[in-house]
């Protein structure tokens, strides 16, 4: 790894306390390494890049690959970088580790699925998914945000758009959940979900092969048959990455979203206006500095530097992993004024919280579709929502990529008895 200096004041990272309120150590490091050397959790020595403008650069630079297998401790560093299980269940070929031209091929089969006019047609099945899952909790006066709302509904969304046949869909919600437990625990209890959603996967493809439909899966089979070369494996993973990445983010984005609103009053009470009012532009802005503000990705997903390369006045070399930190960068103040305070009229919001460039989030359309419908739902049926903890006693999920609440205690004024 390329030398750096040693500086003993740097903040700790990766604990749990650091979990809870990343962001002054973020501060730290803009100011004093915006291009930061660090040992990961796992083993793994990767740079931490900071600043927005060195972000946005290194999002798009394409010096730095997204194959792991461009990693120069690749064989040392087996099953330490990506999804936990991948390798083993033949899940690598996925948007998320591969360039072009294989990236290209791929984008633009799944961009279908994705064009504002298929994710407006899919709004009525979000509304009423929302409500579904409002209506299973809202006499009670209570519930917990997380586990009974932000976590089913972008499961029962994403499996609708696959193809994922309604009485599957509770198996795909299990195997997601033992996802999400164990995501910052022992990696075998990931890779054993992993499995499990590879072997339906597969069986669901080959089924579909015989009895076509308007989702997505059956599109991806056309596409195979039609002389787009793509693969089972190919097929496979991209349902896997489609699944994992549609499901984790919209969760966080629902529950960070709420429990900073709750947090914010006076900011809250802005978008609870906006939802009675009808103004879909000023949610849309609402949720925009949500994901800003604490948005769901912590730290884009793993690239490769394909050459030595200088970033910030730090030697890369070739083969080094570099992790671009999207909520330091979204907190930078030399891209956002008061970059620490919720401002749902910030104008001229042009944050990272979905990436930027060729690998710019191809779900985001559906995730802001389903946050949009989620929280505004949520402050207009259920008058007074508030905290039921205190926020020290939440607990955060520690894991690389993404930044969620493991629970989100709520209560409202019920009117049921």
């Amino acid at each position: 790894m390329s030398e750096q200096p040693c500086d003993s004041s740097a903040p700790t990272l990766f604990t749990w306390e650091f979990a809870t309120d990343p962001y002054p150590a973020y501060a730290w490091l803009r100011d004093h390494a915006p291009v930061h050397r660090t040992t990961l959790p796992s083993g793994v020595d990767a740079w931490l890049v900071t600043r927005y403008a060195d972000a946005k650069k290194a999002l798009a630079d394409p010096r730095l690959s997204k194959n792991p297998q461009r990693h120069s401790a690749a064989a040392h560093a087996k099953g330490k970088v990506g999804i936990p299980g991948e390798r083993s269940a033949e899940l690598m070929t996925h948007l998320l580790n591969i360039d072009p031209p294989d990236h290209t091929r791929l984008r633009r089969l799944v961009s279908k699925a994705f064009t504002p006019g298929r994710v407006a047609e899919f709004a009525p099945r979000v509304r009423t998914l929302t409500d579904q899952l409002i209506d299973a909790f809202e006499e009670r006066g209570e519930a917990d945000l997380i586990h009974e709302f932000a976590f089913p509904l972008p499961i029962y969304a994403i499996c609708d758009l696959l193809g994922v046949p309604r009485e599957d869909q509770d198996d795909l919600r299990d195997w997601a959940g033992m996802m999400i437990r164990h995501g910052s625990g022992p990696r075998g209890g990931v890779a054993r979900a992993v499995k499990r959603i590879r072997g339906y996967l597969a069986e669901l493809i080959h089924r579909k092969r015989g009895d076509f439909g308007e989702d997505l899966i059956s599109g991806l089979i056309r596409a195979s048959d039609h002389g787009e070369h793509l693969t089972e494996n190919e097929a496979a993973a991209m349902c896997f990455v489609l699944l994992f990445a549609g499901f984790e983010t919209t969760i966080n984005l629902i529950g960070n979203g709420v429990y900073a609103l709750l947090r914010n009053p006076e900011q809250r009470a802005h978008m609870q206006r906006a939802v009675e009012e009808g103004d879909e532009r000023l949610l849309a802005a609402g949720v925009e500095e949500l994901l800003r503000y604490d948005g769901p990705v912590e730290i884009a997903t793993w690239r490769f530097a394909t050459e030595p390369l200088t970033l910030a006045g730090q030697r890369i070399a070739e083969g080094e992993p570099v992790l671009v930190v999207l909520a330091a960068a979204d907190r930078d103040p030399e891209r956002f004024a008061a970059p620490d305070v919720l401002d749902l009229t910030r104008r001229d919001n042009q944050h990272l919280g979905y990436g930027h460039g060729i690998h710019y989030c191809l779900g985001a359309p559906l995730a802001r579709l389903e946050a949009r419908t989620a929280i505004g739902t949520l402050l207009r049926r259920l008058p007074g929502l508030r905290l039921a903890a205190d926020p020290e006693d939440l607990r955060w999920r520690g894991g690389l990529i993404m930044r969620g609440l493991r629970t989100l205690p709520v209560t409202w004024n019920s009117t049921g008895g």
